[in-house]
């Protein structure tokens, strides 16, 4: 989210954004239907076998690491039934009017060899 985030802001400035993550299940999902230990029916549900929705805390931390963005962020999160992967999607209102092409120099510029960029 950050480096996305960051493109985006330096670029062309955040005016709100809203952040989806869809990743794997995680260790604190059931294997099978069953009870949760903190109550939360929603990830009582078999982390293999169901699409939960859940929240992040992602889009509010973003504002630690790039505190212009503080409070301009919302999100999301879906687990999904798969051992590994994820994908965050940022949808965000922009100070400027811009095209794809616009955007997408943006984030190859912002890419280095960690992110990659393709």
């Amino acid at each position: 989210l950050a480096p996305m985030a960051k493109a985006l802001q330096d670029n062309f400035g955040i005016v709100e954004g809203l952040m989806t993550t869809i990743h794997a299940y995680t260790g604190d999902q059931m294997i099978l239907d069953g009870p949760h230990r903190k109550g939360d029916l929603r990830r009582a549900r078999a982390g293999a076998a169901n699409i939960v929705p859940n929240s992040t805390g992602a889009a509010k931390a973003i504002g630690l690491v790039i505190p212009e963005l503080n409070g301009k962020l919302d999100g999301s999160a879906q687990r999904v039934p798969t051992p590994t992967g994820s994908v965050t999607e940022l949808v965000a209102v922009l100070e400027k009017n811009v095209t794809v092409d616009e955007v997408n120099a943006a984030m190859k510029a912002a890419s280095n060899e960690s992110y990659g960029y393709t």
